[in-house]
């Protein structure tokens, strides 16, 4: 294994017969900011689920801090330090706030470490406080995803896989998100971010990969992806960065 917090080999992905990962390799080293680019269907959601231990490999390795992951099942996964956020927030609309904070610790058994990280999350996300006892349901939705986000961070995460965070967000709330997991990046957390919004991610990233049908076609620094022609073209509205 490399110094990499994260490396893929070969990954490849099948739902029932059709392979949806056609042997994908990707690397993210610790501390970093690393974009996934992609139209819909590309296999951007397959590839972080993946990682989780929620889809199961085909073939290939997924390495982690040092240990193979690829194998192990998702509790397990999440207990060595991976947390994700997926698409569409998931969070239980049923159960207040608090409660759905108290589920991302599930792991934890230092009460003094989980009222530090809760206050810590409150620090990124001071709504998340002030309506902790309100039902998860009923908060806007950039108020859910900021719980949604808070919530995977209770477990204390090495890294954080964040699936489309700006999705059916107004562009103020997702501005603020984006510079949320920035500071959430500066604490020492390294993220993995999947995102429609291209321009917005390579911004935020330090590097990126472009991913086409199930393959990684394209992986170069985030200023580089960003004065690409062909990335402007196709993911960034034709203009300039």
């Amino acid at each position: 294994m490399s110094m990499a917090l994260l490396e893929i080999t070969g990954l490849r992905v099948k739902y029932g017969d059709v392979e949806v990962l056609h042997g994908i390799d990707l690397r993210v080293d610790r501390n970093e900011i690393v974009a996934i680019l992609g139209a819909n269907g590309a296999g951007k959601s397959t590839a972080l689920m993946t990682i989780s231990g929620l889809v199961k490999a085909s073939k290939g390795k997924i390495g982690f801090d040092g240990q193979l992951i690829h194998q192990l099942p998702g509790h397990e996964i999440v207990r060595r330090g991976v947390a994700q956020v997926p698409e569409g927030r998931r969070i239980f609309g049923t159960l207040t706030v608090q409660e759905n904070m108290n589920l991302g610790a599930y792991l934890s058994r230092d009460k003094k470490q989980v009222k530090q990280t809760r206050e810590w999350v409150h620090s990124l996300f001071p709504v998340l406080e002030t309506r902790r006892g309100q039902l998860a349901g009923t908060l806007s939705g950039g108020e859910q995803q900021m719980l949604a986000i808070g919530r995977a961070l209770m477990g204390r995460p090495k890294v954080l896989l964040l699936d489309e965070p700006s999705l059916g967000l107004a562009p103020l709330v997702a501005n603020a998100i984006f510079r949320t997991i920035l500071e959430i990046n500066e604490s020492g957390v390294t993220v993995v971010l999947v995102e429609q919004n291209a321009r917005a991610a390579l911004k935020l990233a330090r590097r990126g990969y472009v991913m086409e049908l199930g393959n990684i076609v394209l992986e170069d620094s985030a200023d580089a992806l960003l004065g690409n022609p062909e990335v402007q073209s196709a993911y960034l509205g034709g203009g300039k960065p």
